[in-house]
Formats: C-alpha cells, sequence, structure tokens
C-alpha cells in the first residue's frame, strides 16, 4: 500500500491544530476506534481500539493487543500537530488609508518571507455560549476559500530587497481582507464573517481559536513525483504517520500508542503539550483501565519503547557547508535517526542499535542527522516526554528542505518508508 495520496488529502483538512486532532478523529472515528472522555471511569479490553482528545489540539490513540498486555510495555509514536505561523488576535480589525487589515501576533518562527503573496484563509474554532457555562460549544471552522494575503513591497520602493529582508512582524506580516467601501462592514468584520460561517448568532459567540493557513494544495515535484511541496508537512506528516500507522498496525503484544501535542514550536509546556503530566496521567490510566498498577505499571515501563517523530533537517544543495561534514542527510535516503550529544534529541547508543534493527528487518534505508558541532540544534518531543516517562527512546525524522517555510520539500520515497517504520514498529 502507498501513502502518499492520502497524505497529501490529510494535509489539505489539517490547516491549524485543532483540524488536525478533528482528521486524525475522522480516521480513527473511520477505523473503528472507541472515544473515551477524560471525566470518565476507563475500562478496556483485549483487542481494543481507543483514542481521548484531552484538548481540542491534542490527541491520543491507542490500541491493546490480545496478547500479553503488560509485554513488551508501550509501543509509543509522539509527534506535534502545531506549525510556525500567525494567530488572530483579539479585536482584529485594522483599517489604514482605505484597507482592511488583520491584526494578528506570530506563533513561533515561520519564515516570513515564504508568506508573502500567497492566499490565505483562516481555521481553528469558535467559542459559543453553552447551558454549562464552564462547558462552552467549540464549533470548527475553516474558510474554504482565500479570505487575505500579504502583499510585498514591490522592488521599486525597495532597491536593496534581494540583499536581504527583515519583516517586522507588527507591521510587515499583516494580512489585507481588500479595500474598504461604503457597503463594506469593516466594524465587526471578523464576528460578521464567524456568524455568517458558522451559523451562530452574534450574542452567542464568546471568543475564537483561529489560526492564519496557506490555502494552497500539496503538488508533486519532479517527472518521477520524487518530491513533494507541502504546507505544514512539520508535522503533519508524522501526525498522519502516527495515526495512519497505528490504524494500520497490529500489536500482538502490550499497548501501541500515538501521541500528538500540540505546542511544540514554543516550547511545549503547556497543558496539552508534551512537557507537562498529560501523557503520563493517560497511560496510568490505561495501565488502570487493563488492570496494571504502581509495581506492574512500572515493569511495562522497563519494556517500553518510544519513537519521537519530527520533521528533519535534509543537506541543501545550495548550502551544503551548513551540514556536519560526516552525516549528510538528504532527500531520498531514508528515514533519519536523530543524535546529540547534549540529549537534545533522546536517541542513545541502545535506542539507536534497536532502530536500526528494525529498519534492517524491513528492508528499510536509513540515515544519520547529527548537528554541526558549531550549529545550534532544536529540541523535540522525546527529551520532554522522557522527563514523565522514563522509557527509551529515539528520534526519527522525515527529512526536508525549507523547514518552517510556507511550504517544506520532502521525499516521496522516505515518506513511504517512514510509514513502513510505524507500521512496522507498533507490531514489535
Amino acid at each position: 500500500m502507498t501513502y502518499i495520496h492520502d497524505f497529501m488529502n490529510f494535509i489539505e483538512k489539517a490547516t491549524s491544530p485543532i483540524q488536525s486532532v478533528l482528521t486524525a478523529k475522522a480516521m480513527l472515528d473511520e477505523a473503528g476506534f472507541i472515544q473515551l472522555e477524560m471525566k470518565d471511569s476507563w475500562r478496556l479490553s483485549a483487542n481494543g481500539s481507543y483514542y481521548v482528545i484531552p484538548y481540542p489540539t491534542t490527541i491520543v490513540a491507542f490500541k491493546v493487543s490480545g496478547g500479553d498486555i503488560g509485554q513488551p510495555g508501550f509501543r509509543i509514536v509522539t509527534a506535534h500537530t502545531d506549525t510556525p505561523g500567525f494567530k488572530v488576535k483579539p479585536n482584529p480589525e485594522m483599517t489604514t488609508k482605505g484597507y482592511l487589515k488583520l491584526n494578528t501576533e506570530l506563533y513561533c518562527q515561520p519564515m516570513f518571507y515564504s508568506w508573502l503573496d500567497r492566499p490565505i484563509s483562516i481555521a481553528g474554532h469558535v467559542v459559543v455560549k453553552g447551558e454549562d457555562v464552564f462547558s462552552p460549544t467549540l464549533v470548527p471552522l475553516d474558510i474554504p476559500y482565500p479570505l487575505m494575503t500579504v502583499p510585498s513591497l514591490a522592488i521599486h520602493f525597495n532597491r536593496e530587497v534581494n540583499k536581504g529582508a527583515t519583516f517586522n512582524p507588527q507591521k510587515d506580516m499583516l494580512p489585507i481582507l481588500g479595500p474598504v467601501k461604503e457597503s463594506f462592514e469593516k466594524e465587526g468584520y471578523l464576528l460578521n464573517l464567524l456568524t455568517k460561517e458558522t451559523g451562530c448568532s452574534k450574542e452567542s459567540i464568546l471568543d475564537y481559536d483561529l489560526y492564519l493557513y496557506i490555502q494552497e494544495a500539496p503538488s508533486f515535484v519532479g517527472q518521477d513525483k520524487a518530491m513533494v511541496s507541502a504546507p505544514r508537512v512539520d508535522n503533519q506528516a508524522s501526525v498522519y504517520g502516527a495515526i495512519k500507522g497505528l490504524i494500520d498496525g497490529a500489536p500482538t503484544t502490550g499497548i501501541a500508542l500515538a501521541a500528538c501535542f500540540d505546542n511544540e514550536e514554543i516550547g511545549s509546556a503547556t497543558k496539552q503539550g508534551a512537557d507537562s503530566l498529560l501523557l503520563s496521567q493517560i497511560i496510568e490510566r490505561i495501565a488502570g483501565g487493563i488492570g496494571k498498577m504502581g509495581d506492574q505499571l512500572y515493569r511495562m515501563y522497563a519494556s517500553s519503547f518510544m519513537l519521537s517523530a519530527d520533521g528533519a533537517h535534509a543537506l541543501h544543495p545550495n548550502v551544503p557547508e551548513k551540514n556536519d561534514p560526516t552525516n549528510e542527510p538528504i532527500i531520498g535516503g531514508g528515514v533519519a535517526v536523530k543524535v546529540s550529544a547534549k540529549q537534545s534529541y533522546t536517541t542513545d547508543g541502545v535506542s539507536a542499535g534497536i532502530i536500526k534493527d528494525i529498519f534492517e528487518r524491513n528492508q528499510l534505508s536509513y540515515q544519520y542527522l547529527v548537528n554541526r558541532s558549531d550549529e545550534p540544534g532544536g529540541r523535540t518531543l522525546g527529551q520532554m516526554v522522557a522527563k514523565y516517562i522514563p522509557i527509551k527512546g529515539v528520534d526519527v525524522g522525515l527529512p526536508m528542505l525549507a523547514m518552517h517555510s510556507a511550504r517544506e520539500l520532502f521525499g516521496t520515497d522516505d515518506f513511504e518508508d517512514m510509514m513502513t517504520l510505524f507500521k512496522a514498529f507498533y507490531g514489535y
């Protein structure tokens, strides 16, 4: 089975962390998984498939095997649902010299210039009054057409632009919605739009979580379709991989689990992020649901393993000196195993050996990603999860170019290898 076309459909639907979770939920529902609620008691069955959405931007799904549930513990793949970009502020309408603009806030570090002159829309959810004041209704929203754009300044007014440009996110990156006309309702524009698109009354709308996204479809690149250019690859590729791999995987013992967190791009130290007690509490509840508590759970940890899945920087052929001189991952070279002496990646010699054995048993290509010693590297989910769940783990990633750009580039074969890896990993 090939997965690339299905993933390209997924990425068009996963336009914000909220839509990423909802799209994953639809996949799990179709596969027969049962939704659990955090407020309920969990009673789990052998060969059962379940998921829980503790917060709108985080989803955890798992399968209980039909064999010895306690051995070999948990097989966990972690990913993140968020993407660098922009979020809509409260009271966002701004008018400047006859144009209506939307006031936005920077989320992490996107490449500013890559957002210029592109069709942009908004997605997320609208918070609406409910019967219980502490349980408002969340109405998903994804505007299905280009709503705005961030126009670049013509080169005639900035003759030095090709020598390098700097951008102020509060001034240069605000999108315009159009010229203001007499019939144009610039006051309360967004509220009127939300009312129209959701069917909710103005009086019932309390607030919103809305994100800008590039409204462009993924596309193959090259005559042989060897590469794919797409928005939000970091890290929707791993979200799709973790969820679809779990659906198609068949654990014979233990518990297979996919955990897709929010807020990795801003440090993960949130209630819905990896740098929290959330996953450890969910795992404790899973263990309780199958009758494994206390010492039995800790024994399960001893035989558990985690794949921390995120993007990996491929060598850029125009700037090869940015890569380590002896570890140069390229598009088409296979899934990257990420290593750091600072343990910003959770990989060590033991876990690297384990994942290499899985690669080789499944005849998959792999390569190493190690940062240059004079270039700082980022942190990943594995390091954070290991603070709360002390299990062996390894960081792996889909090699890509233009990470954090509005469109990123990856290899078709590498993606298929990643999917084979995840599916196989859940079965060990």
